[in-house]
């Protein structure tokens, strides 16, 4: 089956719904939800997928783009939820999507002479072996003098030695999309921008769910044997729709992250700093570090959650704090913010509930995945299908997907290796087909001939020079964008990675993607005009106080 996901693959799967009945359909096009879709497709069912916005965009576009084990659950005792995670590390970075899941490499400062490296290092050891997590290089001890040397930017009082250790990172909204994609390429119908506004039943029993075309306003009735809904924080919205009370219930906590300029801190490693909630991590990406995150209960709007001066307020203190440099508002590209769907528990510290995730059928056809942490999401995913495949009254297959590389990953490793080949052929700089490599892996190919075929469109984005022209144009030819802020926002990193947040760039975007979306001067304009009362709207939220006031200025605006 195809894997472009084009608007004629768009149009042709939308008036084909509700033809027949299909094995499953999954409302939510997240991480789970996406790999939900390949794992039941990937064992032969027939799956329609439908998500009321874009791939990812909600917490699987706002993430810490970390692909980790989380190293703090091991002084919770939660032994298990890190063998499992660091078993899906090592097949995402060896297997699965080496194209996208790339090592990433931490300092660990102490402050404490003889005890905290006796106590941290035997929980970084374990970490390094627990569950067959072989997957990266072992952990090492450094004394300050050897830490400062990676970490000039540390004051040197901010320790008394390090604790290096490697995780993996992700861009979790093209990790999240190229799922999706693969399951199109296993037989799945993926569709954005299509809601959910209803459940059919018969009696008891959830046999379908009524779906609104968000595009045209057109609904669809959509019959499914087994319905899966992986909406994350807006479970209990499912909940309701129900009309049963649910056997768990989904909180909602808010993590903030800033972007800053690689060159403003002097640093050759991440660092990752112990609070008096969590852990504060400096990631690198690309040309920025991302530092983050918050953890805090949030109880506003789901869909656009709003960073406020107080978060940006607690990042700036906690990493300033141990360096010599401090950073200040100025220095700020860049800032998001998401939610973490945490299963209710007794605590009501949102820091200390479960990542754990939790299948429920609440009512007869209908099965919810709800927690978990995104890592994890192909178990929670098989998981799910396991559950909703008992009873369906023929044999099923156990899930592949442990073996299933993603689009993109086959050849991967090949063509990274003979990288100089690659970029004489494709005639592009060698640094170019680098990146272009590490985005989409052996797809890579789509983009070439896009460029044979326009060689203007090998040409960077004015205000955006990191991307090429090709990979807007590619973004709704192959990877199912509809709108100006999929593109800049989740296709691409451009929203949070411009110091003007995109807006420079927004126009050379949308002229190109309007092109192959059938767009007009006025369609053209109301995107943009969309775009830019967003930017508008965060920044506002951005200045403003606390959560109440951040979020009704990001409310403002709708996109």
């Amino acid at each position: 089956m195809s894997a472009r996901l084009d608007p004629s693959y768009r149009a042709t799967a939308v008036e084909a719904l509700g033809d027949n009945e299909i094995d499953v359909l999954v409302i939510g096009g997240g991480v789970v939800g996406a790999g939900a879709a390949l794992d039941a497709a990937a064992r032969g069912l027939s799956v329609t997928l439908v998500e009321a916005r874009d791939f990812a965009a909600g917490t699987s576009s706002r993430s810490s783009k970390l692909i980790h084990g989380g190293l703090r659950y091991l002084e919770q005792l939660d032994f298990w939820l890190v063998r499992e995670a660091l078993k899906e590390r090592g097949l995402l970075l060896n297997k699965l999507a080496p194209h996208l899941v790339r090592p990433v490499s931490f300092l660990l400062p102490l402050q404490h002479r003889v005890w905290e490296r006796a106590y941290i290092g035997a929980g970084v050891a374990l970490y390094d072996t627990i569950g067959g997590a072989r997957a990266l290089p072992m952990h090492r001890h450094l004394t300050r003098t050897r830490a400062l040397e990676l970490a000039p930017a540390l004051r040197e009082d901010s320790m008394t030695g390090a604790i290096r250790y490697f995780d993996a990172q992700v861009d979790d909204a093209r990790h999240t999309m190229t799922i999706a994609r693969t399951a199109a390429q296993h037989g799945a119908t993926v569709l954005t921008r299509t809601k959910v506004t209803g459940l059919l039943r018969d009696g008891e029993r959830v046999i379908g769910a009524q779906v609104t075309d968000l595009e045209t306003g057109r609904e669809h009735t959509v019959r499914a044997r087994r319905v899966i809904s992986a909406t994350g924080v807006w479970t209990d919205e499912m909940n309701r729709m129900t009309g049963v009370e649910f056997p768990f219930h989904v909180r909602t906590s808010k993590g903030v992250h800033i972007l800053v300029p690689r060159e403003r801190l002097d640093l050759d490693t991440g660092l990752i700093m112990r609070t008096e909630k969590s852990v504060l991590f400096v990631i690198p990406w690309h040309q920025h570090w991302i530092i983050g995150t918050t953890d805090t209960d949030w109880s506003l709007d789901k869909d656009h959650p709003a960073a406020s001066n107080a978060d940006v307020q607690y990042i700036l203190d906690h990493v300033n704090a141990v360096l010599r440099d401090p950073l200040t508002r100025d220095d700020i590209v860049g800032t998001y913010a998401g939610l973490r769907p945490l299963v209710s528990g007794a605590s009501s510290d949102t820091a200390k509930l479960s990542r754990e995730h939790a299948v429920a059928e609440p009512v007869p056809g209908l099965f919810v995945i709800a927690g978990g942490k995104y890592t994890t999401y192909r178990v929670m995913a098989a998981d799910v299908v396991d559950a909703a495949v008992q009873g369906l009254g023929r044999a099923v297959a156990p899930s592949v997907t442990e073996k299933l590389p993603l689009l993109g990953a086959v050849g991967y490793q090949e063509m990274a290796a003979d990288l100089d080949s690659l970029a004489q052929r494709s005639g592009l700089p060698k640094a170019t087909v680098e990146h272009l490599l590490g985005r989409y892996g052996s797809a890579v190919h789509d983009l070439f001939e896009l460029i044979a075929e326009d060689p203007a469109l090998g040409e960077p984005l004015a205000g955006a020079e990191e991307y090429l022209a090709a990979e807007v144009v590619y973004a709704v030819t192959h990877e199912g964008a509809l709108h100006l802020d999929d593109v800049l926002t989740r296709r691409t990193r451009i929203s949070i990675e411009a110091s003007d947040r995109g807006l420079l760039a927004a126009p050379e975007v949308a002229f190109l993607i309007g092109a192959r979306l059938g767009w007009d001067a006025a369609d053209a304009e109301r995107e943009l005009s969309r775009y830019r009362d967003r930017v508008e709207a965060e920044l506002a939220a951005y200045q403003a106080a606390d959560d109440e006031a951040a979020n009704a200025a990001r409310l403002v605006a709708v996109a």
